[in-house]
């Protein structure tokens, strides 16, 4: 660390004493990763998948999946464990060679029928789950571990200087066990990105983390990706950390792309109830199209490229639930409330559903068990699909 950046953390430490300790806390979780806009930048590539299919052992895990990602774009592959998607990834990296289809790095064939370009060569640095430090070299020597082209001073110079941008310089001649996990991550990080490769590839990386220091993780990594503008793949099974990290969601489901799109689309107009189902939440009720129209328990809602006879199904999700003492819409009574904080989770039992419908409601209105309320819907809050099985099955 600069004498600067020292005198900076000194200053901001001194201001910071009059601060709650809950503030004190997270700027002192910032600090800690050092100085931000030091991270090397590099020269992004667009990653392309053309129809890549594999198996294992028989058993397709990656089904004519055809994707490209821009340079500088943070991607977000998501799905239930077992769907392709850390395959997918062993595929971009060269860890994997596909059974069929193409890999292409800026329109330049990397993986193919007659390709294959080794991992050493692809400019792609690849970040894995449990971290993959090695136990007998130092963090140092971990982190240059990637950096065999360029000589050693040089070498240790860009170590150091990922180290630095971390905030784990000063564990340079430890080894991993003397590390966090927290730390291990941030370690892990800093060997990703010494090499300033073109594409980052992230295998679920705030997985092992607590809840209580993932997402001041997590925005510090986002922030070191910014920086470094390198392209970047990351596994998650964590919806809501796709929502936050990804420009575009590619969600799968078996090894196929289901849905690909930017977090609001994918959030906002699903394309079908696994998709659906896999952001929130959700009440769901069958109904029948008829004269262009849904009739339910909770009212009539308008369909449209549907014909009249199709079965279908209505997801609502539990805040677009609108109940009140003294409102219009149908009666219903609480049968159950959770305490959430800022949220009351509600069951509110309605005449003509099978089943309660869950509503979140703003915490502090009075509501509880035993009391009779209004129920209400609109129109635009309700998701309407067209009944498929295929769409019933949540993890593959």
């Amino acid at each position: 660390m600069t004498l600067l950046s020292a005198e900076k953390n000194k200053n901001a430490q001194a201001v910071r004493q009059g601060e709650p300790e809950s503030v004190r806390d997270k700027a002192s979780v910032r600090d800690s990763w050092g100085v931000r806009g030091t991270a090397g930048a590099t020269i992004a590539a667009r990653l392309a998948f053309e129809s890549v299919s594999h198996a294992y052992d028989g058993v397709s895990s990656v089904r004519d999946v055809s994707l490209t990602v821009d340079p500088g774009e943070v991607l977000c592959l998501l799905g239930h464990s077992g769907c392709g998607k850390t395959t997918l990834l062993r595929i971009a990296a060269g860890v994997e060679r596909q059974r069929s289809g193409r890999v292409l790095i800026n329109g330049r064939e990397i993986a193919g029928p007659s390709t294959f370009l080794p991992p050493e060569q692809r400019g792609i640095g690849l970040m894995f789950q449990d971290y993959a430090l090695f136990p007998h070299l130092s963090i140092l020597d971990n982190v240059r571990f990637g950096l065999t082209a360029l000589p050693a001073a040089d070498a240790e110079r860009e170590a150091l200087h990922a180290l630095d941008r971390v905030g784990l310089r000063s564990y340079a001649h430890d080894y991993p066990h003397a590390l966090s996990g927290g730390e291990q991550q941030r370690v892990a990080l800093a060997r990703a990105i010494a090499p300033r490769p073109s594409v980052l590839l992230m295998d679920e990386p705030f997985s092992g983390l607590d809840r209580r220091m993932r997402d001041s993780v997590r925005d510090e990594t986002m922030a070191v990706l910014r920086e470094t503008r390198a392209t970047c793949i990351m596994v998650t099974h964590d919806p809501e950390e796709a929502l936050r990290m990804g420009d575009r969601i590619a969600l799968m489901r078996r090894g196929r792309l289901v849905q690909l799109g930017t977090p609001d689309e994918l959030y906002n107009n699903p394309v079908d109830v696994f998709a659906a189902r896999f952001f929130s939440e959700l009440n769901e009720l069958e109904g029948q199209v008829g004269d262009g129209k849904v009739q339910t328990a909770l009212g009539s809602f308008p369909v449209t490229d549907m014909e009249d006879g199709q079965a279908v199904s209505l997801c609502i999700r539990p805040q677009a639930v609108r109940v009140s003492t003294a409102g219009q819409g149908v009666a219903g009574r609480i049968v159950g409330r959770c305490f959430l904080g800022e949220v009351d989770h509600l069951d509110v039992a309605v005449d003509g559903l099978s089943q309660t419908l869950k509503a979140r409601v703003r915490a502090g209105q009075g509501f509880k068990v035993g009391l009779d309320v209004s129920v209400a819907v609109e129109a635009n809050d309700v998701l309407i699909f067209a009944d498929r099985s295929s769409s019933d099955e949540g993890a593959a």
